[in-house]
């Protein structure tokens, strides 16, 4: 069972035809929001029950939910190879931060990734927190889970991926990369950066040249710098 809460996620979820089995409202709840929110359940479809705000407080497990909390099927995740072809892929190496997740799937989705990959160990799982995190970007991105992410680089590497690993020991600043098509780049925890054998199958090592003190960024706020980049960089390349 997955549990979205919020009227922004709930929201998203039925405008997307995420698959849900009801959607809960609190007792008393009223609004232009929440009527946006019973008609969408309606259009869909989906059953709409009218109850006591602790029976939400428990589903949402200390989540703000601001009176609405919809119950559906897990996620499901789809293969390397349904997403092998489209133009970049976003791959995780040990981001288990569900906030971060979360952050991440949103800057993807905003910058026109494919898909996000996971692998099955040293990754966040999709809960609510990912959910809210995302801010509705979740139920348009497909996500990818792969028992080894070294051995989807290869795969990817025959499919004709150029590899961009992040990582602060990376030798080329990230506005000086020589972006391919297809591309796939490399997101690994803070603190941690990529693991070595991840980090031996990238193509490009980059990093972002930092003005401050602080040695390297949050991997979420990371994600979007590098991602932008690899859209502005593309972008300029169709121009004619």
């Amino acid at each position: 069972m997955m549990v979205r809460s919020g009227i922004h996620p709930v929201l998203e979820a039925l405008r997307a035809g995420s698959p849900l089995d009801r959607v809960m409202v609190a007792r008393g709840m009223g609004g232009p929001r929440i009527q946006e929110i019973i008609d969408a359940c309606r259009a869909a479809k989906v059953p709409v029950r009218f109850e006591p705000r602790e029976a939400l407080d428990r589903l949402a497990k200390g989540s703000v939910h601001q009176g609405v909390v919809a119950v559906g099927a897990e996620r499901a995740y789809q293969s390397l190879a349904d997403v092998t072809g489209r133009e970049m892929l976003v791959l995780l190496d040990g981001v288990e931060d569900p906030h971060n997740l979360g952050a991440i799937v949103r800057s993807a989705h905003a910058a026109g990734a494919g898909a996000v990959v996971l692998p099955e160990r040293r990754a966040a799982g999709i809960t609510d927190t990912v959910t809210k995190s995302a801010a509705g970007a979740l139920e348009y991105l497909p996500l990818v889970r792969v028992k080894n992410l070294a051995n989807a680089m290869e795969e990817l590497k025959q499919a004709g991926y150029w590899i961009y690993g992040l990582d602060e020991r990376g030798t080329v600043a990230h506005w000086d990369v020589p972006w391919q098509s297809p591309s796939a780049i490399v997101l690994g925890a803070e603190g941690h950066g990529l693991h070595r054998l991840v980090r031996d199958g990238c193509d490009y090592l980059l990093r972002i040249p930092m003005a401050g003190e602080v040695a390297s960024l949050n991997v979420s706020v990371a994600a979007g710098v590098v991602l932008f980049e690899w859209r502005r960089t593309l972008a300029a390349k169709r121009i004619p």
